[in-house]
């Protein structure tokens, strides 16, 4: 069976979720099978290269692939044995991320109140596992990005390394990142005492750590010791966190190595629940300090006064458990009762567990909760804005939703997941106006242009508001180009006049001086003969494809920077009160200039890794025995310059000449210069087919497929 839009189609994972044995779970493979195929593989510009494949061999380790679709998974490691085995050359080249941590205004060492959310989501590696997305009707997914520091992937496994798709939705908004090394119980204090027993055990288990993190592409580590330790052990616990954040600092930009507040200075665990002289050694010692979530108000007053806290308020972050376990202050609905004393004290905060959102609530009513989750604690947090180059695009994918759009179509009629599809996320907001007005926004995934969905701003107009309502959607900080082309792609009801507004600065401002010196500017509209116009409309399939608006403008600014992005709605006809939505799909600004510079060519597509299967496949659709083909795909383009790449295969030649080539079907998207191709189904040998990787690039114009990369493949099938 040909894989569907997003190449993810594995129900035996819902089927496992639901309790069933994973290694029996559904598996229909004849593994058994002697037969070999003996397989080419050729570029347009070169000789075949033969490779003789004989299957079922499966060369992938269970650790970092699905063992029946050899799908590429996350994982983290059990042992000290695995950790100190741990080799880059081992690693998993699917789970390192993709986005780079990107600047942020103000930049985290200038925040005085930092937030930190610890995503402990039932044990971990679910949904979120599965590098390339996976289908899933109702997946938990954050995107209050703007709200938080620090995010961390918390599991109970010795070494927590976090999904590529965490740390790459959190680079994005310039969120650090952090994995977990948790030692708990008999076992944790056996593994404390032998990495803790001298200087070389407890280097050799940091420089790890170190590696692991540098490799994966994620900022550092929550130290978690929740075990009594020896008095050796106790004695190099602060030289071992010493060393290790020193290393962090020296190989990755931005890290951070954060101490829960677990084990006192004489080896007891024993949780303080605040910062003082009992664990202050160890706070010392590294970035910041995690307290447990017992704490009392008057916890706070003592810290605010203690000597070892002081120049280093933002560095302690007062736990916060949202199933509120425990007597704690707040919690659930109630979080924002523990923000407020936290803040009114200026300390940071740790929120730990925020799916409760989604573990304890209806998943069906998911993004209300969440959202009215975090609109109570949003006056107690601030955001920070995500610095960005042009382009500038959003189309408010949340990284999860019930079918996959691609410009204005839909691509794949069920329900998907996958975190590094999420793109720079708007404000998410429910305020009232006067007389009973009000204006909210959200995320909207009944209709979207591309991903999951879209933002839809609703509300109600009431009959004495004669001014336009004002939609703030982004917080920015994106310097302008002296041309700047802005596409806006949107729906709104009838009865209303949308027009954009953006908020810019002198560029060369710094953050704070910037915040007092705005501009209101509205970029003037292009006619529809205008050349630009003409393009993006050709692209679009018009200037109103599927009952969607394409607007395009133009701003001409010297030295500005993009502070805001906000919509400016205002009724049409006599007052009157007025309910009104506007839905839009996509944001867009481009550098002019930029868009005569011809595009890249995907260079040195090569395929590896190729394991055959036969059987009817995962799919309950899936009855008939036929060839599958598994294979990793890796080619060479500057990521930079692509939102995603699409992969399509298509069968060039068949056992039975008659039958004609096929056309170009969709395999799934890539994120990076990576992708696994799963349980493709085949033509029995011989034959011949072409793999297809297109960069779908950040300025929306098409690249020629003169310049996408080309494989052909052809097999036979060798009784020898």
């Amino acid at each position: 069976m040909a894989l569907n839009a997003d190449g993810n189609k594995n129900p035996l994972r819902r089927r496992r979720e639901d309790g069933e044995d994973n290694d029996n779970a559904g598996v229909k493979r004849d593994r058994t099978e002697a037969s070999r195929l003996c397989l080419d593989i050729t570029p347009h510009d070169s000789s075949p290269a033969t490779l003789c494949i004989i299957f079922p061999v499966l060369c992938f380790s269970a650790k970092h692939y699905d063992p029946d679709t050899t799908e590429p998974i996350s994982c983290g490691l059990q042992t000290l044995e695995e950790l100190l085995s741990w080799k880059r050359s081992e690693a998993n080249p699917f789970n390192v991320a993709a986005v780079p941590l990107a600047p942020r205004e103000p930049p985290l060492a200038s925040c005085p109140l930092r937030t930190l959310v610890s995503h402990d989501m039932m044990g971990g590696y679910l949904d979120d596992r599965f590098v390339q997305g996976t289908i899933a009707e109702a997946p938990y997914s954050f995107y209050h990005w703007q709200y938080i520091d620090i995010f961390n992937y918390f599991a109970h496994k010795l070494v927590t390394i976090p999904p590529a798709v965490w740390t790459n939705a959190a680079h994005k908004h310039g969120v650090v990142v952090l994995g977990t090394f948790i030692t708990e119980w008999t076992d944790g204090a056996a593994m404390c005492e032998a990495f803790l027993k001298d200087e070389e055990s407890y280097r050799a288990v940091a420089d790890k750590l170190v590696q692991i993190s540098h490799c994966y592409g994620f900022d550092g580590w929550l130290i978690n010791i929740e075990n009594a330790l020896s008095a050796v052990a106790v004695k190099n616990t602060p030289l071992f966190l010493r060393y290790m954040t020193d290393q962090m600092h020296e190989r990755v930009s931005g890290s951070l190595v954060l101490w829960y507040d677990s084990v006192v200075e004489d080896g007891q665990l024993l949780w303080q629940n605040e910062l003082n002289q009992s664990n202050r050694i160890f706070f010392d010692a590294c970035d910041g300090f995690f307290t447990n979530y017992n704490w009392t108000e008057q916890s706070l007053e003592w810290m605010t006064d203690y000597s070892g806290v002081q120049g280093r308020q933002a560095d302690i972050y007062i736990g916060v458990d949202v199933f509120a376990r425990g007597k704690v202050v707040g919690g659930m609905f109630e979080t924002n009762k523990a923000l407020e004393m936290i803040r009114k004290h200026n300390f940071s905060t740790a929120i730990f567990a925020p799916g409760w959102v989604y573990e304890t609530q209806d998943k069906s009513e998911f993004r209300m909760n969440q959202d009215k989750f975090w609109a109570l604690l949003s006056d107690y947090l601030y955001i920070h804005r995500p610095v960005s180059p042009l382009p500038f695009i959003s189309s408010f994918c949340q990284g999860f939703g019930k079918a996959f759009h691609y410009r204005g179509q839909r691509e794949a009629e069920r329900g998907w997941f996958n975190l590094t599809a999420q793109e720079i996320q708007p404000l998410y907001y429910h305020t009232e106006l006067e007389d009973r007005g009000w204006l909210r926004s959200r995320g909207c995934p009944e209709d979207a242009w591309n991903g999951g969905c879209s933002l839809l701003l609703d509300g109600l107009i009431p009959a004495t508001h004669t001014a336009p309502v004002c939609a703030k959607v982004f917080s920015l900080n994106v310097p302008l180009a002296s041309k700047t082309l802005v596409i806006l792609i949107y729906k709104p009801s009838a009865g209303i006049t949308v027009s954009l507004e953006l908020k810019t600065t002198d560029a060369s401002l710094s953050f704070t001086a910037c915040v007092s010196a705005v501009t209101s500017v509205s970029p003037a509209a292009l006619d529809e003969g205008h050349q630009l116009v003409s393009q993006y409309a050709q692209l679009c399939g018009g200037l109103n494809p599927g009952g969607w608006t394409v607007r395009c403008s133009q701003l001409e600014l010297c030295g500005c920077a993009l502070r805001e992005v906000g919509f400016s709605i205002q009724r049409d006809g006599e007052p009157q009160d007025t309910s009104f939505s506007c839905r839009v799909g996509e944001i867009m600004l481009l550098d002019v200039d930029s868009l005569q510079v011809p595009p890249e060519r995907v260079q040195g597509m090569c395929i590896y890794d190729v394991v055959w299967l036969r059987g009817a496949g995962t799919s309950p659709q899936s009855t008939s025995p036929c060839l599958h083909l598994n294979a990793t795909l890796q080619w060479d383009y500057p990521t930079k310059l692509v939102r995603h790449f699409r992969v399509y295969w298509r069968r060039l030649r068949g056992p039975d000449p008659r039958i004609p080539p096929g056309q170009l079907v969709l395999v799934g998207r890539a994120y990076s210069h990576l992708f696994r191709v799963t349980e493709l189904a085949v033509a029995e040998p011989p034959g011949l087919l072409e793999l297809v990787v297109e960069p779908v690039i950040r300025k929306g114009f098409p690249v020629p497929e003169s310049h996408w990369g080309r494989r052909s493949l052809s097999y036979t099938e060798d009784l020898t």
